[in-house]
């Protein structure tokens, strides 16, 4: 990377950190975690938006399932599949949540796998579901799953969000096309995100639910992590998201299926791992090795394999089984990005049924 570059981006990173909000208490928060291999399998149990507060007794089966997973249940889904009436012209289909979804999810799937492997938008769409997703935390008044990434051009034209252009573009002609059916673009975004990583060879098929409601407002400004970021500075900004550093760790290996274009420029289209087109443990291990002349590795991915709270997890992950561990703690992980910032949780639908089978 060019100097110049690194210090304008070193800059703005150092920026865009101790300006985000809440740092000095999240800060607290991690500091009061227990060290070492106590913390390790450690994952968050926090019930978040509309279900922290509601009884038992007032929870929908939805409800009570988004809850569960939350609380420390599996996000893991089984091999149910859905078989629709008929095709997405017929008005049958049409009157039937699930078999309109089971059509978005026969084109995402097409965008999404080729004979290599998940494709490049599936990479974007994974990417694009964090990004709209995690512009929440618990000093938000607003943010995190509400499709806004899309839904106004302010927020996706922010320099951390950066090469999604053409996931961007894609997804919103999948919006144009099945909205007048009830499809939202918070619920597209996420799904997306879903139906790409189980595209991905070796990558789970994580539960799915729709209902959110979209917001077109920017997101707050902040929020994301960014990639010359130390390891305190992450866990704080994921503590305030309901995440432990094990989340963090988990959530990481999405890089798995990464390759970058604008962190270094001069090597875009640098994967962060071997093997981009699968879901696999490489990420974990090849950080480790720290070789940057074949993949590209994050001073912030590097950080995280290296500090005290988290190296043990990362270890793990990139030993022999690593993947049995990573999937689960991945999909745990990723569910609840998902629902960050949703506050009619108990009111969404399941439509788990309708997602690709585990590759």
């Amino acid at each position: 990377m060019k100097a110049s570059t690194a210090l304008l981006l070193v800059g703005w990173a150092a920026t865009r950190a101790f300006c985000y909000p809440g740092l000095s208490r999240a800060m607290a928060e991690l500091q009061g975690l227990e060290g070492g291999q106590s913390s390790l399998g450690k994952r968050s149990t926090e019930v978040i938006g509309d279900l922290a507060s509601m009884p038992d007794d007032a929870l929908t089966p939805s409800g009570t399932a988004i809850k569960e997973i939350l609380a420390g249940g599996s996000a893991n889904a089984d091999s149910t599949t859905y078989t629709p009436p008929g095709d997405f012209l017929s008005a049958t289909c049409q009157r039937i949540l699930l078999c309109v979804w089971h059509w978005v999810v026969v084109e995402l799937r097409a965008a999404f796998r080729d004979d290599a492997g998940c494709t490049a938008l599936a990479r974007g769409a994974i990417r694009q579901g964090f990004h709209d997703a995690a512009t929440w935390d618990r000093d938000s008044a607003y943010g995190g799953a509400d499709g806004s990434l899309l839904l106004n051009d302010e927020e996706l034209a922010r320099q951390d969000n950066m090469g999604l252009a053409e996931i961007a573009a894609q997804t919103r002609a999948w919006h144009a096309k099945f909205a007048p059916y009830g499809v939202g673009m918070a619920d597209l975004i996420q799904t997306a995100a879903l139906v790409a990583t189980v595209s991905c060879p070796g990558g789970p098929r994580i539960r799915a639910f729709v209902g959110r409601r979209d917001d077109a407002r920017p997101g707050p400004a902040g929020r994301l992590p960014l990639p010359f970021q130390d390891a305190p500075e992450l866990l704080a900004l994921f503590a305030a998201k309901t995440f432990t550093p094990g989340d963090l760790v988990a959530l990481l290996g999405a890089h798995s299926a990464s390759a970058q274009r604008f962190v270094d420029p001069a090597r875009a289209g640098t994967p962060q791992d071997s093997t981009p087109a699968r879901w696999d443990t490489r990420y974990y291990g090849e950080t480790l090795a720290g070789d940057n002349s074949t993949i590209l590795i994050f001073h912030s991915d590097s950080s995280i394999a290296a500090y005290a709270e988290t190296r043990a997890r990362f270890r793990q992950f990139a030993a022999v089984g690593g993947q049995i561990l990573w999937n689960p703690a991945y999909a745990q992980a990723y569910f609840r990005m998902s629902m960050l910032g949703v506050t009619n949780l108990n009111n969404l639908t399941e439509i788990t049924w309708v997602l690709p089978l585990a590759q």
